[in-house]
């Protein structure tokens, strides 16, 4: 009797070693993915401070740039980054691009960058645009300072607000053009991020 109770004993704390083995694994694996998300969300910018701060530089056509931040956001989640520049572009199936601004980083703050870049294709036209473009995995500012190949007829467009995807490994560049000039085509080229003014394209 005596050995059946002391197993019967032994048996108990197992299973309740185990019971609580099983409900503390996903209270800290709970614990972590909030964690997680709180950095996540400490380190990225918002979709309203960022529909707002896009507003405010391109001007007029609000609803429409609401809804191409929508949809980036949609697509791609929080950005940890934003750009604000101009830029002036033309093209003879052949065209140049040429743009500065400022990278603001939720990170490591603002940093004054130029692009520039060129592109072939059935493209004709001189245009302006003011330019607001989303960054996305960004965790070293030193990481954008290279070429981003871009295919422009590829684009997300409303109200005459253009947004366009171009990617290098995981980080991502979305802008967000609202330009004054006529310019129409589908064209292939890239961007090429530089800290200094460059006057050669490639």
């Amino acid at each position: 009797m005596k050995i059946f109770f002391r197993s019967f004993l032994i048996i108990l704390g197992l299973a309740l070693a185990g019971c609580s083995n099983n409900t503390v694994a996903p209270t800290e694996s709970l614990q972590h993915r909030q964690n997680m998300d709180e950095t996540n969300y400490a380190n990225t910018y918002d979709e309203k401070s960022v529909a707002n701060a896009a507003s405010d530089f391109l001007g007029g056509g609000s609803e429409a740039i609401a809804k191409v931040i929508e949809k980036a956001f949609k697509d791609h989640g929080r950005p940890n980054g934003y750009i604000i520049g101009t830029e002036g572009s033309a093209a003879l199936v052949v065209g140049l691009r040429y743009g500065d601004g400022t990278l603001s980083h939720k990170i490591e703050g603002n940093s004054r960058l130029y692009w520039k870049g060129p592109s072939i294709g059935f493209d004709v036209g001189v245009n302006g645009s003011r330019v607001f473009a989303l960054v996305y995995n960004l965790h070293d500012v030193e990481e954008l300072y290279q070429r981003f190949p871009a295919v422009e007829g590829s684009l997300y467009y409303i109200g005459g607000v253009g947004m366009n995807y171009q990617q290098r490994g995981d980080i991502i560049i979305a802008p967000i053009r609202v330009g004054v000039g006529l310019r129409a085509g589908v064209n292939l080229g890239y961007i090429h991020f530089t800290k200094e003014r460059s006057w050669i394209p490639f």
